[in-house]
């Protein structure tokens, strides 16, 4: 990618850099609104039919995700102008999120700095943004070689895993440096902030009626938001590069995707879909991105990846550095 165009993708993305503090405000209250009135819908539910709760936990783990985004924005620093504000915001919505904000906000540092690296995988990635080469995979023991492909296998890495490192995995700095000591006391107060809640929440609601209706919006909303962030880098046309040929604004726009989701999707998951921008511009608010988008012809060059094509997706596991491209397990024999 030329110098020109990496010039002009900077400034069609500059004027969308600002985060509104109304609408910024808007969007958390109006979203922490309904995620608490729907859990008061799930808690008076429960006298009526466990069906009836269960089936609210979908729309209550929408906005729960919703506001994940809004912690994730805040994490950029692009939610408010104000670092303080940014901060604040962003420690409110870990307590639901279930993910230290300070902590989290860190390690995702690490990921925009080396997103799609092959050189670069053990700089903040997870198996969900990481891979081995085909290359890489054969090369391991056959014990290896099962555990690598039992941890990726879908129903491990996009249905239990989620819940699992929300609920568990988040409690302890497992993955923090040690000199992290911010970080570090991020985990531990948020934790306190956790059981604060769920002892108040408990002691007048229940202790079994506070797990019937927390766990099942924990659960849909780790599934759902995970794959989100992990489709953005693991999809059909995604690349992969060696250290001397990536680039930033080559790997935002060929190593992240336009997911298109519909419209009610796009609005509960902030416009994540836009990712190929927000690792372009990580400053643009996520009620901005669509925005940019549509402003300039050089954000929409690559085909947009559609649900059906990112659902077919989850199998991708290998980059294969020859074919220069994803593929399953299988085709890695």
């Amino acid at each position: 990618m030329d110098m020109d165009v990496r010039r002009d993708l900077r400034s069609a993305v500059a004027p969308f850099e600002s985060p509104f503090a109304v609408a910024s405000l808007v969007q958390f209250l109006s979203t922490l609104l309904l995620y608490v009135g729907c859990c008061a819908l799930m808690y008076r539910s429960l006298s009526i039919s466990y069906a009836l709760t269960l089936a609210l936990a979908f729309p209550a783990a929408a906005f729960l995700t919703r506001l994940f985004i809004i912690q994730h924005d805040c994490g950029h620093g692009s939610f408010f102008r104000s670092e303080r504000a940014n901060t604040l915001v962003g420690r409110i919505c870990s307590v639901i999120t279930l993910a230290p904000y300070d902590s989290w906000r860190r390690q995702h540092a690490l990921h925009h700095a080396n997103w799609n690296n092959l050189d670069r995988r053990e700089s903040g990635t997870d198996i969900y943004s990481a891979w081995l080469t085909v290359r890489e995979f054969r090369a391991l023991s056959p014990w290896r070689r099962f555990l690598h492909r039992a941890v990726r296998h879908p129903l491990i890495a996009h249905g239990l895993l989620p819940p699992a490192i929300f609920l568990i995995l988040y409690r302890v700095p497992f993955d923090t440096p040690k000199h992290w000591r911010r970080e570090r006391r991020s985990v531990h107060a948020t934790n306190a902030a956790i059981a604060a809640a769920v002892i108040a929440l408990g002691w007048f609601l229940g202790f079994g009626a506070v797990a019937a209706v927390q766990l099942p919006i924990v659960v849909v909303s780790t599934v759902a938001g995970v794959w989100l962030f992990g489709i953005q880098h693991r999809f059909d046309a995604a690349q992969y590069f060696r250290e001397a040929e990536w680039s930033f604004a080559q790997a935002s726009l060929q190593g992240s995707s336009y997911l298109k989701l519909p419209r009610l999707l796009q609005w509960s998951s902030g416009n994540i879909g836009f990712h190929h921008i927000h690792h372009l511009a990580p400053r643009v608010p996520n009620y901005r991105l669509e925005s940019c988008y549509r402003s300039n012809p050089l954000l929409q060059a690559e085909p947009p990846l559609t649900l059906r094509r990112a659902l077919r997706s989850i199998a991708l596991a290998l980059w294969d550095e020859r074919q220069q491209k994803f593929v399953a397990f299988a085709d890695a024999k």
